[in-house]
């Protein structure tokens, strides 16, 4: 009987001393979640930067169907043995491929995006049920998992976050100049099909980074949100990509590191932040705007 409460007191001295400041220190000086840190801030670079454009083109359907397709991919790679990052990175990109193929117009684009996402959900739920591995790694790409990201997959985000980045870099004038208006862009020889073709495969292949770690069901809190957030705040392209930035990572690092003493998944943590900056910035907007119209 005392040994068990001794054990009992000594579990809650513990579980206390994981949330000091003493306690998430050591947290943070373990290899894996300094490696999820990691991947965290090249998910927020990447992710922030693409967001204002995806939410001026309307793209938050799409972000969700490849979410799907890449959880699929992600599911077939733990059924045959291979890594998931990988597996998620060619769902994804097939993703945005069909998305880019299929539905290039606005009025056709949610239709093709419900049937494809449908049919990757359940594949990808198939796949899962036949996976006779640990149930955890079932959960992770549903919730996100930070125990997931090691060295290889660091690679993996490392080698598409530069992928991303350029192409972003190369393409960012007549991708603003479409997204805003693309009919003008249109009429002005601005590749438009050929834009929405490459711009839905980045985002397959951001989307593809964020599920092993905040799962296919939040990725919206990592692409949407961020973006939401910064268009109520400013007009202006660069200060919106910015900030997006700056609440992708605020999201992702501190939705992690404030999920390292309970031990729960990380993705509740990143889409509190994340709804948390948007109702901020939502507030500021409405206020900005009663002081204008008081002017």
């Amino acid at each position: 009987m005392n040994e068990l409460a001794s054990s009992s007191i000594n579990a809650a001295d513990l579980l206390g001393s994981l949330f000091t400041f003493e306690g998430i220190g050591e947290l943070l000086a373990l290899p894996f979640v300094q490696s999820a840190l990691i991947a965290c801030a090249v998910l927020g670079l990447v992710a922030g930067a693409l967001a204002p454009l995806i939410v001026s083109r309307g793209m938050a359907f799409a972000v969700h169907g490849t979410a799907e397709l890449a959880f699929t991919g992600g599911a077939a790679a733990l059924l045959i043995g291979i890594g998931v990052g990988v597996g998620a990175v060619a769902g994804a990109v097939v993703a945005g491929l069909v998305f880019g193929l299929l539905g290039l117009r606005q009025r056709e684009r949610d239709s093709v995006i419900g049937v494809v996402l449908a049919f990757g959900l359940g594949l990808g739920v198939l796949m899962l049920a036949l996976y006779s591995g640990r149930a955890s790694n079932k959960f992770g790409l549903l919730t996100g998992s930070i125990v997931s990201v090691d060295s290889t997959n660091i690679a993996v985000l490392a080698v598409v976050a530069v992928l991303v980045i350029v192409t972003l870099a190369v393409l960012y004038r007549p991708l603003l100049f479409a997204s805003t208006d693309p009919d003008v862009a249109l009429a002005r020889g601005v590749p438009v099909r050929f834009l929405s073709l490459v711009f839905a495969v980045l985002i397959g292949l951001t989307t593809a980074l964020a599920v092993p770690i905040v799962g296919a069901i939040l990725v919206l809190s990592v692409m949407i949100a961020p973006g939401a957030a910064a268009a109520r705040v400013t007009a202006n392209p660069l200060l919106a990509t910015v900030l997006a930035v700056l609440f992708a990572e605020l999201s992702l690092v501190g939705g992690t590191v404030l999920s390292l003493a309970p031990g729960l998944p990380v993705s509740g943590y990143v889409a509190t932040i994340a709804f948390l900056l948007y109702v901020g910035c939502r507030l500021v907007g409405r206020v900005r705007s009663r002081r204008v119209a008081a002017a």
